[in-house]
């Protein structure tokens, strides 16, 4: 039987509106009634953890609330035979960490339909150093790829190349034999996005165009948009004839300013990645490939691992765009 009580990252609303984080002693029954109970062994942050552990109710309708749209670890009883107690699983998207209590915990309680066993390999901590970012990048990639963008195909950017899925996307390009350009908004990236394989590092006024221009210069085969806005806009009106733009992010804006030419006089196809709904076959397939043969073999020279209790520095500095990389959390350190 699981321990009855156990550490998580509690997220309060106090009574003038504000919202603490705390790590507390929470039991087993305060979780929702799940068909598979998972010991958790590693989370990841990401910029929606974040969010939701600062009151964001965008993202978490009600608190006290746990955080961590990412979990992998051990099965600890299951009531479905598809998932058997002792399996090592991954758990991303969906609800969890959302409005149903997540990863900063160290036991979830989740559907069987949203868990993944994982490939064999993986490790777990490799799992999330991947985790929703990795997944996101590599659904960007199976975007360009199922277009016909190939390596030959010419330069393809990432923006936000020094975040979570800006970093991953890099490696997982340059992996694949992709000529990577990396823009950051980071000087202090260049020597990161250098090791994980990206050709050229250009600035984050690089990739904005600000002159009205309903079109520019024929500049990119494919890009792998992390950041939104301006920034999505350049990229629609740079990207090459029948060039593919995979979407992901809105940290700049939600909003997109541009007229439809990038569409009706180049043939470009924006893509809208949106990793926590996607449906169990294609998720089990993408975690294959990224377990194989697009496995990025030097994956800890962007990831860092950190304890519960590091979390709250974390979280202030991903929310102010001070993290680089990806932050992987041992629920038992």
């Amino acid at each position: 039987m699981p321990t009855p009580s156990f550490q998580a990252m509690v997220v309060e609303e106090i009574s003038d509106g504000s919202f603490t984080r705390q790590i507390k002693s929470r039991k087993i029954t305060d979780l929702p009634k799940g068909e598979v109970l998972i010991k958790v062994h590693y989370s990841s942050l990401n910029y929606k953890d974040a969010l939701s552990a600062t009151g964001n109710k965008g993202v978490t309708r009600k608190y006290p609330h746990t955080p961590g749209i990412d979990a992998a670890g051990i099965v600890e009883s299951s009531t479905d035979p598809a998932v058997k107690t002792g399996d090592p699983v991954i758990v991303t998207g969906y609800d969890l960490g959302m409005n149903t209590s997540g990863g900063f915990g160290q036991y979830v309680s989740v559907p069987a339909g949203w868990v993944v066993r994982l490939p064999s390999n993986l490790t777990l901590v490799q799992s999330m150093i991947l985790g929703t970012a990795g997944f996101t990048a590599g659904l960007g990639l199976l975007k360009l790829t199922q277009a016909g963008v190939k390596p030959e195909s010419g330069d393809i950017l990432v923006t936000g190349a020094s975040g979570g899925v800006g970093s991953i996307a890099v490696a997982l390009l340059a992996h694949c034999g992709y000529s990577v350009v990396a823009a950051s908004g980071k000087p202090e990236a260049r020597e990161m996005l250098s090791i994980l394989g990206a050709k050229e590092i250009v600035g984050r006024e690089n990739a904005h165009d600000n002159s009205g221009k309903p079109l520019l210069k024929q500049r990119w085969a494919g890009v792998i948009e992390t950041v939104g806005g301006e920034v999505l806009s350049y990229a629609l009106r740079s990207t090459a004839r029948h060039g593919v733009v995979a979407c992901c992010g809105n940290v700049a804006s939600a909003n997109l300013r541009m007229t439809v030419y990038p569409f009706i006089l180049r043939g470009i196809a924006l893509f809208g990645i949106d990793s926590a709904t996607t449906e169990m076959k294609t998720r089990q397939a993408l975690w294959q490939r990224l377990a194989s043969q697009w496995k990025i073999e030097a994956m800890e020279d962007f990831s860092s691992v950190i304890g519960l209790d590091d979390l709250n520095v974390h979280i202030d500095k991903i929310l102010s765009g001070q993290q680089m990389g990806r932050r992987v959390i041992d629920l038992n350190k």
